[in-house]
């Protein structure tokens, strides 16, 4: 076995609590150990991969970025992705991951409000890149066209000692405005969530962990478990884009890999134990977690079935709080099913009413958090940071209550949001483009149950000429470039007008009691 032969540094920058040191220390201790399976089924080791971020640092430095640039990144989950991320760190950059179905117009907004110079992509990605009029001057570097030429040339980066206080990330997500706000996230807001991960990790065994990444890394789902495996040194495999429209695939990836824990929203788990012949299968599967939106008992039940010996547990979050909140363990999955469960440990949660005042139990009000997960604030937006974070705490806009136990249960959100497929769909940035069509005088958007998404977004429209409404294939088409696919509407409801008070104010409640069903 070759011990690389790491940059000198000083014995106290060893000890910094963030994913570069980690990879650092895993990279001298274990090189011929494997960290990722990838999308194509390469076995790469910590040494083979340090060699790589250390390839793709050296070239960023070559190309000007310095401490506080941000860098971009537009692509489907892949091993380039996972080191474009920890090479951008490595320079003192902070990562900047999109959603994978972005379009143009998206796109230009993100580069524009991150101010980027540098953008990462894969074939998706590079052709939403060539959609944008003008480029707005960033410098795309593509996985599969650059990457390999870099990491083929090698290089080693000026070292930086990057504090665990300055910002690592920004994720952008949804919110309730058709600006999508980017959520600053240090390097301790990340390490905080081996806080969850930890807990809710099964007993010691001899089987080796392997984490299963099907959730995509632009999203805090993937990310939230990503640095706390590079703590860990658990291997993480990366599931091919094919597999996720293929339930059977999934679990012969799975049994080859012997997959011990994965992250899945409820309409995946149910489809996976579904699948006939499942329990047949040699699936070591002991860490069963679920969230981004509600599951039923049936679904839990069938988990439950399916996998007797695992442990099933429940993450709630958001982005802000990097972003596990709240957990419902194992043992309460049924007797609690509804609820987000508890806090957890280090993280303090209040549910107030608007005066700020703590409610009593079984009463609802909004539930702030305060923790180490949370943010640093919204990037450029200091009037919406401060409304977020006012007296100390994150004011989520989830309206919640809790029982005489201290579970938690959702019972609206406050910020008209949108899950569908565990994706955040904020419904203004919906209304504001359906509202943009030629036909549509005045638009609404709420979501409604769905069998197989949870929910989906509905358009309520008053047409422009009530003799000649949009039609929903008309919608969807003019849609297109303008919104991402999974953010359009599925189902149109017409109507002479919409319902508002005397102040003009959208009565969006009336519209989600008639149509949100």
């Amino acid at each position: 076995m070759t011990i690389p032969v790491l940059p000198d540094r000083q014995p106290f920058l060893s000890r910094r609590m963030h994913w570069m040191n980690m990879l650092d220390l895993h990279a001298t201790d274990r090189p011929d150990e494997v960290v990722i399976t990838s999308e194509k089924g390469e076995q790469i080791t910590w040494g083979v991969f340090h060699r790589r971020v250390q390839a793709l640092a050296a070239d960023l430095q070559a190309r000007g970025v310095q401490p506080g640039d941000r860098v971009l990144i537009l692509s489907l989950n892949r091993s380039e992705y996972i080191a474009a991320l920890l090479a951008i760190n490595t320079v003192g950059g902070i990562a900047t991951p999109l959603n994978s179905r972005s379009v143009p117009r998206e796109l230009s907004y993100f580069i524009e409000d991150s101010g980027a110079r540098i953008l990462y992509v894969d074939d998706m990605g590079a052709a939403c890149a060539a959609g944008i009029e003008g480029g707005h001057g960033v410098e795309v570097i593509h996985f599969d066209h650059d990457v390999p030429g870099i990491i083929e040339a090698g290089g080693t980066p000026e070292f930086l000692d990057i504090d665990e206080n300055s910002i690592a990330m920004i994720v952008y997500t949804s919110g309730t405005t058709s600006a999508p706000k980017g959520v600053m996230l240090s390097y301790l807001n990340l390490v905080s969530q081996m806080i969850p991960i930890f807990r809710a990790a099964p007993p010691p065994s001899e089987i080796p962990e392997v984490n299963l990444t099907v959730v995509p890394l632009f999203h805090i789902a993937g990310l939230g478990f990503l640095t706390p495996a590079f703590f860990g040194g658990t291997r993480i495999v990366l599931a091919p884009p094919q597999v996720l429209g293929n339930i059977e695939a999934l679990a012969d990836l799975i049994e080859k890999e012997q997959v011990t824990s994965m992250f899945l929203v409820p309409t995946i788990w149910q489809a996976l134990c579904s699948l006939p012949g499942i329990k047949e299968r040699n699936l070591p599967l002991r860490n069963l977690s679920w969230g981004a939106s509600p599951a039923s008992k049936e679904t839990l039940q069938l988990m439950r079935d399916t996998f007797p010996d695992a442990q099933i547990s429940c993450a709630f979050g958001q982005t802000e709080m990097s972003p596990v909140t709240a957990q419902l363990p194992d043992h309460d999955s049924i007797r609690k099913m509804g609820s987000i469960g508890k806090a957890i440990s280090a993280v303090a949660v209040r549910v107030i009413n608007a005066e700020g005042r703590d409610v009593e139990d079984g009463e609802m009000g909004e539930i702030v958090y305060r923790g180490p997960g949370f943010m640093a604030g919204y990037w450029n937006k200091p009037e919406q940071t401060e409304e977020a974070t006012h007296d100390g705490w994150f004011h989520s806009g989830d309206l919640v209550k809790r029982d005489e136990e201290g579970y938690m249960y959702v019972v609206d959100r406050a910020k008209d949001l949108i899950i569908s497929g565990g994706e955040n769909i904020s419904s203004i940035e919906v209304e504001q483009a359906v509202a943009a069509h030629p036909k549509v005088a005045d638009a609404s958007v709420v979501g409604a149950p769905d069998p197989k998404w949870v929910e989906t977004p509905v358009a309520i429209v008053v047409p422009t000429d009530p003799a000649d409404p949009p039609t929903l294939a008309e919608l969807q088409e003019f849609l297109a470039d303008r919104i991402a696919s999974f953010k359009k509407p599925t189902r149109l409801e017409i109507l002479d007008e919409l319902p508002r008070n005397a102040s003009g104010k959208l009565l969006k409640h009336v519209l989600r009691a008639e149509y949100g069903k």
